[in-house]
């Protein structure tokens, strides 16, 4: 299907479902109570001069993999995280094969009064060896995620978690770089693994930024990369906030995911790298972990939103790329800009926490 006529389908869709006040302009417009956005503090992504919402959005449920989203829904999350402040979009050329891109770009062509900067991933596509990360596939990825996008130019696009040979590969990044002067793109990043193929790719004079796992269940990147990025102005997107849900602290050891959600498809590792599911963390010890996490939650805050305070307190960070499946869980998340600096005493119970928990399990493997 081509894009066109996904959006198409899509704005008819969204019309018929009562989305759309206004049946002649397409794309979603839910009533909004005061006709200015909500704000939100920014941060730079210093080599760019990129600007990001201290909380963003990331949109990998938007495609697939986390169960059902319907369109409707969908174009509601995107609609809500704008009106929240969010100015920050996350999204992959395989999630959900180009949906998320495409379900973007329909709710911004709805919404040409929004600045949102949009950065998509790349790399997945293809068979995960090095001999694929060249300069011809780049362009054909970066033609696709364009037209799926409806833009000339991405804002900013990271190489999705590539083989770790490639960090150390200098016509990768020349190739990238070539994407950037022909004007495809306005800057490039990476999304990583590990601790290690981040400080290599900061090493990089180009690139803009990094996208790592990073939580209260998964801290190893507060002492290894952060500091690193902070020196090299290199900009810090922090992925996998909940550890998958898991700092929610909505889920027993009973719960059931969907056949076609990563929590029950990739719990170890089947797919793709185990650390994306939960954080690496075994499920029971991680279900039991939240448990104690949730109880440190003060006043005013869900778990949820502690966890995300607590990533967006952390020196380096630029911003945070929670997922949201409903407009309400949306609206949460971006509520945990304005709450206020958690107390010391939280703060070092979450560390302990850590250590007692689940540091064995995942410091040594990423």
């Amino acid at each position: 299907m081509t894009r066109d006529v996904y959006l198409s389908l899509l704005f008819t869709r969204v019309s018929e479902s009562g989305v759309v006040g206004e049946p002649e302009r397409p794309g979603p417009h839910l009533p909004v109570t005061d006709d200015r956005l909500a704000p939100m503090d920014e941060r730079t992504f210093d080599r760019s001069g990129q600007h990001a919402s201290v909380v963003g959005l990331g949109t990998w449920q938007l495609g697939a993999d986390w169960g059902d989203v319907d369109d409707k829904k969908a174009l509601s999350v995107l609609e809500t995280a704008a009106e929240s402040g969010v100015t920050f979009f996350d999204t992959a050329d395989v999630y959900g094969d180009g949906r998320s891109e495409q379900t973007i770009a329909a709710f911004l062509s709805g919404r040409p009064d929004l600045h949102v900067l949009v950065a998509t991933k790349m790399g997945r596509r293809v068979d995960q060896i090095p001999e694929n990360y060249v300069l011809d596939n780049f362009r054909a990825w970066n033609d696709r995620s364009r037209r799926n996008l409806g833009v000339d130019r991405i804002d900013l696009v990271q190489l999705h978690c590539p083989p770790t040979p490639v960090y150390s590969t200098d016509e990768v990044f020349d190739a990238l770089d070539t994407l950037v002067e022909e004007e495809r793109i306005a800057a490039y990043g990476v999304s990583v693994e590990t601790c290690a193929e981040a400080l290599t790719a900061i090493a990089r004079p180009n690139v803009a930024s990094v996208q790592i796992i990073l939580n209260p269940f998964r801290m190893k990147p507060l002492r290894e990369v952060l500091p690193a990025a902070r020196e090299a102005g290199v900009g810090v997107i922090a992925r996998v906030p909940l550890a998958s849900g898991l700092l929610s602290g909505k889920y027993t050891r009973d719960t059931v995911f969907p056949e076609n959600d990563h929590r029950t498809y990739n719990r170890h590792g089947e797919s793709f790298d185990v650390g994306e599911t939960f954080s690496g963390v075994d499920y029971v010890t991680g279900v039991e972990a939240a448990a104690e996490f949730a109880a440190l939650a003060p006043e005013g805050y869900t778990p949820a939103q502690l966890a995300l305070r607590w990533i967006i307190e952390q020196p380096g960070v630029t911003t945070v790329i929670p997922g949201a499946r409903s407009p309400e869980q949306a609206r949460a998340n971006a509520d945990a800009a304005r709450l206020p600096e958690l107390p010391d005493g939280t703060l070092a119970a979450i560390r302990d926490l850590y250590d007692r928990r689940i540091k064995d399990q995942v410091e040594s493997r990423w």
